[in-house]
């Protein structure tokens, strides 16, 4: 008995030391750094964030679109040295991702920008666009309101999370989030704060490089 409890208990080890770690990114600004936990739960928007990252595909591209209350947006290869008055958020790598919906939009989340459902109906993602949710400070009537319009049921361990930390439920069920900020909250509330002006643009450039820790 105590010999089946002991190769019981060896498997469960070797099982848990096999799962594989979550990775990790650091999205480096002039305003500040932010090191990114990517989830297991979307594999296909992890995998092409970090080939995509590891090909300096993002260094010297621009937070193209802020909007304070709501997000940050960056990743459009035609920011890249993008002139002041050219309209950005249309470029890409030439593919979309399959959508892996499930994840919430809790305050520094990692979501992947698409186009709108009507000419998505399968919702797929931005090959390479993506926004880092700052959302507003949630009350339970948010809640209430995002779950009749998604049809989502919240449970108590995420409604708690939300009112804790706020965030964006009203974006629940439609976009992918892939990622979550574990090191530098407050430097979304840094960029969200900047002036911006046509297309919700800042009037200054930001510049993003990303590395895969």
């Amino acid at each position: 008995m105590l010999k089946n409890v002991l190769l019981a208990g060896f498997a469960l080890l070797l099982l848990t030391q096999c799962q594989p770690k979550d990775k990790e990114v650091l999205i480096q600004t002039s305003m500040g750094d932010m090191r990114i936990q990517l989830f297991n739960s979307t594999p296909k928007h992890r995998d092409n964030f970090i080939k995509l990252a590891k090909e300096g595909y993002y260094d010297g591209l621009l937070f193209h679109r802020i909007i304070k209350g709501f997000m940050i947006q960056g990743g459009d290869p035609d920011s890249k040295d993008a002139p002041a008055h050219q309209m950005l958020g249309q470029g890409g790598p030439g593919y979309q991702v399959d959508a892996e919906i499930g994840e919430l939009h809790y305050k520094g989340t990692l979501s992947a920008a698409r186009m709108p459902d009507g000419v998505n109906p399968e919702k797929k993602s931005s090959g390479s666009q993506f926004f880092v949710v700052q959302g507003f400070p949630v009350k339970d009537q948010d809640l209430a309101q995002a779950s009749q319009r998604s049809g989502l049921q919240y449970t108590a361990e995420q409604k708690q999370r939300y009112i804790q930390e706020g965030g964006y439920p009203f974006l629940d069920g439609d976009y992918t989030v892939f990622g979550q900020v574990v090191e530098g909250l407050e430097v979304i509330d840094k960029l969200s704060n900047v002036e911006t002006g046509q297309a919700d643009r800042p009037k200054e450039d930001i510049q993003m490089k990303i590395t895969v820790l």
